[in-house]
């Protein structure tokens, strides 16, 4: 009998146990390319992690939040005191939303960058898992670089960053693609969970995000969480953490979340 793979948490940088863990939950794609970019600064202050769900996961919204919980919870109870940041990027900010209405204790800040929850509200996107699905492979391949001006403000984007996102969407089959869209159809916030989260959390909006709504979702969404910043990043698309000018360090940093850590060494770019 096959089973699925499960999702793991990948370290991205050297592990240290005397930093803040930061867990980055990436878009449709599953991967880390939206994090590359970011790691190096992000190491210097955080344990990075990132949530690598397999191509073959066929988990919903529940066994994604189970089993996030179920790497997480071993690193709370062995460093009560050690803060857990949690990043979601797109699908993977449904999946923290979904996670921090579920255990709102187990984290110290939250992160949403253009969040993927207002999928469900916009009609072709919610009929699209069943097109996709009925996809040839190779069709889908060819489709899926059409969708890169969606995703991406190109002319902000480094070749090698725009060849790296094709590549992790060509990867997947149309059945995975189909599944992780019928997840943003179905999603649905549960209110009065997610208002038991009360810490600090960031909202992260492009303006020139063609894909979906996002400045008008993070004005919702600041409606339904408590303490939070909204940052709007002017001209971004979609997929903002690829361009070369945003640097998700500094966006912490602006908003003064960045944790301080003694004898920290700061990238000279990120000094004041």
């Amino acid at each position: 009998m096959l089973t699925q793979s499960r999702a793991k948490l990948v370290v991205m940088s050297q592990v240290s146990n005397q930093l803040p863990l930061f867990v980055f939950l990436p878009g449709l794609d599953g991967s880390d390319v939206s994090l590359r970019n970011h790691f190096e600064a992000l190491a210097t202050v955080f344990d990075v992690r990132y949530f690598s769900i397999p191509d073959d996961s066929v988990d919903d919204w529940e066994g994604l939040v189970n089993r996030l919980v179920e790497l997480l919870e071993p690193e709370k109870m062995s460093q009560p005191d050690r803060p857990i940041y949690l990043c979601g990027e797109s699908f993977g900010a449904c999946l923290a939303l979904e996670t921090v209405s579920h255990r709102p204790d187990l984290f110290d800040q939250l992160t949403l960058i253009n969040p993927a929850s207002s999928f469900n509200r916009r009609l072709w996107r919610s009929l699209g898992a069943a097109v996709v699905r009925r996809m040839p492979g190779k069709t889908y391949r060819v489709g899926a670089l059409g969708l890169t001006p969606f995703l991406v403000a190109s002319h902000r984007v480094a070749k090698h960053n725009r060849q790296a996102l094709r590549g992790a969407m060509q990867r997947l089959t149309p059945e995975t693609v189909a599944w992780r869209m019928s997840l943003l159809r179905d999603f649905r916030l549960n209110q009065a969970k997610l208002r038991r989260f009360k810490s600090p959390t960031l909202l992260v909006a492009a303006t020139a995000d063609r894909l979906l709504p996002s400045t008008a979702e993070v004005k919702r969404l600041a409606v339904e969480l408590q303490r939070t910043q909204t940052i709007t990043l002017d001209g971004s698309g979609h997929a903002c953490l690829l361009e070369r000018d945003i640097s998700l360090f500094k966006i912490l940093q602006q908003s003064q979340l960045i944790p301080e850590i003694k004898d920290a060494t700061l990238p000279a770019a990120f000094v004041a």
